[in-house]
């Protein structure tokens, strides 16, 4: 991961799940069947030049696998859009 995550991820919520999301088949692959759904959420980043900025954020998750594949979705210039 190029960035890291500092603090809670704020106003989370589930964009899709289950077949719903395209990357199904590879997620079930590399990490095994679960109740997969794609997530998104605001939270502090620190990259990997040392700089913090608030993004949107998106990334996989299953119980009882966990959160994956975080990506930076955008930046947001005062925490929200």
């Amino acid at each position: 991961m190029y960035f890291e995550i500092i603090g809670a991820i704020k106003n989370s919520k589930t964009i899709a799940i289950g077949s719903k999301i395209r990357e199904l088949p590879r997620l079930k692959k590399a990490y095994g069947p679960g109740r997969w759904r794609k997530r998104k959420g605001i939270a502090q980043i620190r990259l990997v030049d040392g700089s913090i900025v608030s993004a949107e954020i998106h990334w996989y998750e299953a119980s009882g696998i966990g959160r994956k594949e975080f990506k930076i979705k955008r930046y947001l210039e005062n925490g929200y859009d």
